[in-house]
């Protein structure tokens, strides 16, 4: 194999496991030059404990096998996690080029394992003997023997020679252009931030978001002027609080057209050939396309029941977003008459709308929403009313930035858990939106507890000042701290089944559980506090901000379900039916979108083709809709909490003991309803996105 290394150099930090607390890398002798001997040689090295397997001449067991398999691979998971954190979050040159050499090599590494007909072999005699002795395996041990023999066959095991090589250079050369369009998409974002030269046209931003904006204009080489940087999906915060519609414009129209300007950072040529590959793969291995390829192995069983689920939800939804902008439209009137409502005029009107109907406006309730206040006072008190959790932040421990603080969490009986890394702030290295990764997953087979971490993209303030939240970054640091708990509360055997290692489709729903934490009153009153003077939201804000939490979910609903019925629509095309100009990009979507009855003109995708980032660099590709199916859970979850008294220690352990403690070690359907007693219901996802009695 060309992954084949020289062993690797007793002075690189990955050459041994690290003796900081938890197993965390030791950021202080990390240096890019590390990464890709130490890759090489945990891939080069694994091979040869992969092989070893292979060739035992034993009778397989789960020790000698199952077990054998998830062993393997230390010194490459210690070198991968470590290199994926750092370069999603401070993504400079070195580790672009980097990660666009090893991509393929992991490609390849992957392959060889799971392509490997004598391995392959070994499982099924194992399984075979197993059923014939009628032995019964224990629960977890049972589940990973499933899916290892599933990931065999999906990874195309049984396919022909031909079939088998053409489909390792596909392999191989789609987690080259996943690389690469996290590159370009990155430098298309930092290209296109709206520089502003006229404080005039700041008009409604707050202090502190100027303050932030200067900063960034400054770094850019801008003295005297302001950088709105851009975030990940179409809309931009910065669109509900400036006044001069013009400058909305600028943004909107800049968010938009990235990585379709026709320059070096172009994503769309990268983008058609990623979908004709997976659909190249998806037929090779006996799918009609890659959509059904995604969902057999997911919770939704098929794209069938995808579809339907989506296209059962598009006509309400767009019908609640055609009443509110009727209502937009209206408050438009009255500052430009006979202008029509324009995407960037959405979430300013919707403000204004708001605030004249429920006295609730966004930027007042910022300087209410102090980032540490919301971390001790909302997150983190959260997870110690629910599960006991305790937190301490670890000065004496570094990130892979400065930016990065590192806590140390504590169970209900005082000992340690693991470590939960906060990194905030934006940076023109950090790629856009927010997520969730693990340095190191919690194995009771390896003795491993978790360290995980959490990524945001919140404009840092000048030094000194407070990082104060809008309430939608309020939600994000709830709902990526749902992620950080099913990875720090994670107790199972294997390192495949920990915490988030389950479907797609099933990834999103403790996350999205969390989130209800934010609106819980008892939660809001303690982290909603003026960051200046000390005094509490005032209670009427509560009150209304909790009363608001329907609002706008016409527009919500719609532009989510465009994004997921673009991803769909792009994945369910054959090798042949996908475009092969560039220009033909923006025809397609355009069509896709009409064909799906989602195409508002005010109301455009969270996510267009050419940035959709997360279809095409982090591994949501026909799986965007996993985010409304697990919120068929999430929703119905909520109800459960809500009828055994919410904010309970009780509830928390039950969440905990059947839910988030087994992460991928049981089929997750079951593990709801272990929880609910039950399968699921949709009814409460439909009555919170206002959709009930519409959809029947």
């Amino acid at each position: 194999m060309t992954s084949e290394a020289l062993p690797l150099d007793p002075a690189n930090p990955f050459a041994r496991t690290s003796d900081l607390p938890y197993g965390l890398p030791d950021f202080r002798e990390l240096r890019e030059e590390h990464f890709l001997p130490a890759l090489r040689a945990g891939m080069a090295e694994q091979r040869a404990e992969v092989e070893a397997i292979a060739v035992d001449p034993a009778e397989p067991t789960v020790e000698n096998t199952l077990d054998a398999l998830e062993r393997s691979g230390r010194l490459l998971s210690r070198a991968a996690s470590a290199f994926f954190v750092q370069s999603g979050a401070e993504s400079t040159p070195g580790l672009q080029a980097v990660e666009e050499e090893v991509a393929p090599l992991l490609a390849e590494h992957s392959d060889a394992i799971w392509l490997d007909a004598r391995l392959h072999a070994r499982v099924e005699a194992l399984a075979a003997r197993l059923e014939a002795d009628g032995t019964q395996l224990a629960p977890d041990t049972a589940w990973l023997l499933h899916r290892t023999r599933t990931r065999f066959a999906r990874a195309g095991v049984g396919l022909d020679a031909p079939a088998q090589e053409r489909l390792r250079a596909i392999n191989a050369e789609m987690t080259s252009l996943d690389a690469t369009f996290g590159r370009l998409l990155l430098a298309a974002t930092n290209e296109a931030a709206v520089l502003v030269t006229d404080e005039a046209e700041l008009d409604g931003l707050p202090e502190d978001a100027r303050a932030a904006a200067a900063r960034a204009a400054a770094a850019g080489g801008h003295e005297g002027a302001w950088l709105l940087e851009l975030q990940l999906p179409t809309q931009q915060s910065v669109l509900s609080l400036l006044r001069d519609r013009g400058l909305r414009e600028r943004v909107m129209t800049a968010s938009t057209t990235r990585g379709a300007a026709g320059d070096a950072n172009d994503t769309r040529s990268t983008l058609l050939a990623m979908v004709r590959l997976r659909a190249e793969r998806a037929r090779l291995l006996g799918f009609e396309h890659h959509a059904a390829y995604v969902a057999a192995d997911a919770t939704a069983g098929s794209a069938q029941a995808v579809e339907a689920m989506l296209t059962r939800l598009a006509p309400a939804a767009v019908a609640n977003a055609r009443e509110e902008a009727a209502d937009l439209e209206h408050a438009l009137q009255a500052d430009h008459p006979g202008a029509s409502l324009e995407p960037w005029d959405w979430a300013y009107y919707a403000g204004r709308v708001r605030q004249q109907r429920r006295a609730l406006d966004e930027a007042e309730l910022r300087p209410y929403l102090e980032l540490e206040r919301v971390l001790a006072d909302g997150v983190f008190r959260a997870a110690n009313s629910l599960y006991g959790l305790t937190f301490a932040e670890r000065h004496d421990l570094v990130g892979y930035h400065p930016d990065v603080r590192v806590f140390e969490v504590f169970d209900t009986d005082g000992t340690g858990l693991g470590l939960f890394l906060g990194d905030w702030w934006t940076r023109p290295a950090k790629r856009g939106g927010a997520w969730m990764n693990s340095l190191v997953e919690q194995s009771g087979l390896l003795g491993e507890a978790p360290v995980v971490v959490n990524n945001l993209n919140i404009p840092q303030p000048p030094p000194g000042q407070p990082t104060l939240l809008t309430w939608d970054e309020v939600i994000t640091l709830f709902h990526e701290f749902g992620h950080a708990l099913h990875g720090l509360l994670s107790a199972v055997r294997y390192p495949s089944q920990s915490g988030t290692n389950v479907p797609r489709d099933f990834v999103e729903y403790p996350s999205q559980v969390n989130e209800m934490w934010a609106w819980d009153p008892q939660v809001l009153r303690a982290f909603a506090v003026h960051h200046e003077t000390g005094e509490p939201m005032p209670a009427q804000w509560v009150e209304t901000l909790i009363a608001s939490q329907q609002d706008g979910e016409g527009f919500a609903t719609t532009e989510y379900l465009a994004a997921a019925l673009l991803d769909q629509a792009w994945h369910r095309l054959a090798p042949e039916e996908v475009p092969t100009d560039p220009a033909q990009v923006e025809q397609f979507e355009a069509k896709a979108l009409r064909d799906a009855g989602v195409d508002l003109r005010t109301v455009p995708p969270r996510y267009r083709t050419t940035y959709f980032n997360h279809i095409f660099c982090s591994g949501y590709a026909a799986g965007y809709y996993a985010y409304i199916w697990s919120e068929v859970l999430d929703a119905d979850t909520v109800e459960w909490f809500a009828e055994n008294g919410g904010l309970r220690r009780e509830n928390g352990d039950a969440f905990r003991a059947r839910l988030l403690g087994r992460g991928g070690s049981i089929d997750p359907l079951q593990a709801f309803r272990d929880l609910r007693g039950r399968d699921p219901r949709i009814e409460p996802l439909l009555a919170r996105r206002g959709l009930l009695g519409a959809t029947a």
